[in-house]
């Protein structure tokens, strides 16, 4: 029997208790928002003090509307609020800690999290995949997840809609059509030949250091290749419904959509304002979007990059599949084949339903 949002928060809740650390894994969609202001109604005294760390300040004003929408107004004066950036200037004096998007932990904020004493609720609708990796250990370490439920589920439970996803693999060209310039001199390579000039320097590194500049260098130089600009800018036209693309880089956002949200663009703001209410039906933005943002009646969505990372593609996914539970929205992913950026699509999509994926 399919469950309701009520039902599924209640559940999380209950699980929580009265534990002292503890992290709810929830689908977007379902109220992860809400179970952290019921988880802190259930402790509100005259003299609570909250505090609420998040990636961004968008996710701040969330919590804010959410107490108003749920006439929770009484919490807002005991709410204090932290990026993660800024934890570590907090003082220690809190009942309860709500670490939202936990799995952004590092191990930078262990030394403030061992002084804190009091009781932390973590809540993520990506809970870390492996619990040996950075996050996987902090989030075990201070807010370990004891309840989940994720999005196929929510999907089966028509709380969110359903989707697809059309993985869209490019050959690299080979075409030796891209100007080099050094010391004075100009010559041409190809896409092929850059990709395998950065694996060549990468498989000869001789040094932890140099491994991840040449790892950061062959993802630039993916990232600048032109392959993947034309055939999203195809997609993005020929899309008549509501779509949003995730681009690279703020010159790509720009390049490919009128419509562009990023930190330089003065009207970011008004750009997605529109985009919610429907006044415009093509936005490009890049990561500050992925999470804390909700946007009515998104179907189509393009993502250029996946970087091997599922929290990002689960964030950005996730935008999509608060349709009508009827509906379902269509996901298309760029990448280069027979590269890492194959492997990183894979590795992106492994928690995903097979039978919803479709490579071509």
């Amino acid at each position: 029997m399919s469950k309701t949002k009520d039902q599924i928060q209640e559940e999380a809740l209950n699980a929580i208790g009265n534990l002292q650390r503890a992290s709810a894994g929830v689908s977007v969609g379902v109220g992860k928002t809400l179970i952290g202001l019921k988880h802190m109604n259930k402790n509100y005294s005259d003299n609570a003090r909250f505090l609420v760390v998040a990636p961004k300040l968008a996710i701040h004003d969330e919590w804010k509307a959410q107490c108003i929408l749920h006439k929770l107004t009484h919490l807002i004066n005991h709410i204090e609020f932290s990026t993660y950036l800024s934890l570590d200037k907090q003082d220690l004096d809190y009942d309860v800690i709500y670490l939202d998007e936990c799995h952004s932990l590092k191990y930078t904020h262990e030394p403030w999290l061992n002084q804190y004493k009091g009781m932390i609720l973590g809540l993520t609708g990506s809970p870390p995949k492996f619990s040996t990796s950075e996050k996987g250990k902090m989030v075990g370490k201070f807010c370990p997840v004891i309840y989940k439920y994720l999005m196929d589920t929510a999907i089966e439970d028509k709380i969110l809609n359903d989707y697809r996803i059309i993985v869209h693999r490019l050959p690299l060209d080979t075409t030796k059509n891209i100007p080099m310039h050094k010391k004075g001199a100009t010559w041409f390579t190809s896409e092929r030949a850059g990709y395998d000039y950065w694996t060549g320097r990468l498989d000869n590194a001789s040094s932890s250091k140099e491994v991840q500049f040449m790892r950061i260098m062959r993802m630039k130089s993916l990232q600048n290749l032109k392959s993947k600009d034309r055939l999203a800018k195809k997609l993005f036209e020929e899309t008549t419904d509501k779509v949003i693309l995730f681009a690279d880089t703020k010159e790509q956002a720009d390049n490919l959509c009128l419509n562009s949200y990023h930190s330089t663009n003065p009207g970011s703001e008004k750009n997605l304002e529109d985009f919610k209410a429907g006044r415009i039906m093509k936005l490009s933005c890049v990561l500050q979007l992925s999470e804390g943002v909700n946007i009515p009646n998104l179907k189509v969505g393009i993502i250029m990059h996946s970087y091997g990372n599922e929290t990002k593609s689960t964030q950005r996914i996730g935008r999509l599949v608060r349709l009508n539970p009827k509906d379902t929205s269509l996901i298309h992913i760029l990448c280069y084949e027979n590269t890492v950026d194959e492997q990183w699509v894979k590795q992106a999509l492994e928690g995903y339903d097979k039978t919803k994926i479709t490579w071509k």
